[in-house]
């Protein structure tokens, strides 16, 4: 929206070219950092079906969490006193729902819910209160917002309270609520449905949140690396474990960053609708990826761990399912980019499916080998064809 500020001057001034991620934005950004890395240690100590279940629903949620955030500094201005300290208290929040991950499904589930539900209601509702209904279509939004955060929140708190095979099915339901929100336009009884062309949001700057979330991830799985590492005996096969991890990192961010994210930054900020861009580019196909780059991290350290022996089914299903998410995200992201899955990443994902029928049989550093061999051809194919204008 291109009106001016609210008489309260909480809002970015629009029109004035891109508008940056403030330092205050960055910062809070550390708190996920420490939410990925509980997250990831979390499903390393249980692998099992209900364990993945588990840690699916809570980086559900942590992800709403962070991309809601996002979007709502795409119109709040960081630089003003009550935006920053509004910030603040979400780092606190955020700080205190990291530390129940561990025991969000134990001990710890309350705090985790009443954390996250302050967070999204508090934010979602300062958001609307800091637009004022001199921006009709954007106010209304934002408390029909409000209104589905409002409706998910009973089921957060009751899950919080209740024990843990129960707190699962409310929670999995709370988050079935939370991501129905967009896709239906945060309809509401008397308040109606947000039009696509009421998120008219500046696309370079929520295409930069982005991609800092995704290296914040590859950064966490670097530390998990090198921190395992450390602690191992350097033996021929865990130094080769831990180049492999390393690689795979690098192999990650080439196929993000080498020209996927450079091309959704151009994409958004010239698309006619970029709110629809954002809601399917960026909310919900970014979902795959940072699976992926944490499903990745609880790999390499398996890995490490016990790089020798035949590969476990838990840990066959954790090294290809974290390649297998990543590629994937990164396919269905260009998709909306170019109008085409790219072949590259199709070929990878066949690949992947193939070494699926193998990967009982191999030792996991081989397995590892493996997809990591696959994600750097995906990268290495990507990165020529496009060179040579061919289609990837």
């Amino acid at each position: 929206m291109n009106a001016g500020r609210h008489p309260g001057g909480l809002l970015r001034p629009r029109g004035h070219g891109h508008a940056r991620v403030t330092y205050a934005e960055l910062f809070f950004d550390l708190v996920f950092v420490f939410a990925i890395t509980q997250l990831s240690h979390g499903l390393l100590h249980d692998l099992s079906l209900l364990g993945a279940l588990r840690a699916l629903v809570l980086f559900l949620a942590v992800w709403w969490l962070w991309i809601y955030t996002a979007w709502a500094m795409n119109w709040l201005d960081p630089d003003r006193v009550p935006v920053r300290l509004l910030l603040f208290a979400m780092m606190l929040g955020g700080l205190a729902l990291s530390v129940a991950i561990p025991h969000a499904f134990g001990a710890a589930g309350l705090l985790f819910a009443l954390a996250y539900v302050a967070i999204q209601i508090g934010r979602t509702a300062f958001t609307a209160w800091a637009v004022g209904p001199g921006q009709p279509a954007l106010y209304w939004n934002f408390w029909r917002i409000t209104g589905w955060k409002a409706l998910a929140a009973p089921r957060w708190i009751a899950g919080g309270l209740a024990g843990a095979e129960t707190r699962l099915l409310l929670w999995a339901l709370a988050v079935l609520v939370e991501y129905a929100g967009p896709v239906l336009r945060f309809r509401l009884p008397g308040l109606g449905a947000s039009a696509v062309s009421d998120w008219q949001v500046e696309g370079a700057h929520l295409a930069e949140r982005c991609a800092l979330f995704v290296i914040i991830a590859l950064g966490e799985s670097i530390l998990v690396t090198g921190a395992t590492f450390a602690d191992k005996d350097w033996t021929p096969a865990s130094i080769t474990a831990f180049l492999l991890a390393f690689t795979g990192s690098v192999a990650m961010w080439w196929l993000y960053f080498d020209t996927g994210a450079e091309r959704g930054t151009h994409h958004i900020t010239r698309a006619a609708d970029p709110g629809r861009l954002a809601r399917a580019g960026y909310t919900y196909c970014h979902l795959p990826i940072g699976a992926g780059i944490i499903l990745g991290a609880v790999a390499d350290e398996l890995v490490l761990a016990h790089p020798e022996g035949q590969a476990d089914r838990a840990t066959a299903l954790t090294v290809l399912g974290g390649m297998a998410a990543y590629i994937l995200g990164n396919a269905l992201f260009k998709r909306l980019l170019l109008g085409w899955l790219p072949l590259s990443h199709n070929v990878g994902l066949a690949l992947l499916a193939a070494l699926a029928l193998l990967a009982t049989s191999l030792s996991p550093l081989a397995l590892h080998a493996a997809t990591t061999a696959v994600l750097v051809l995906v990268a290495v194919w990507e990165r020529r064809s496009l060179h040579g204008r061919v289609t990837a």
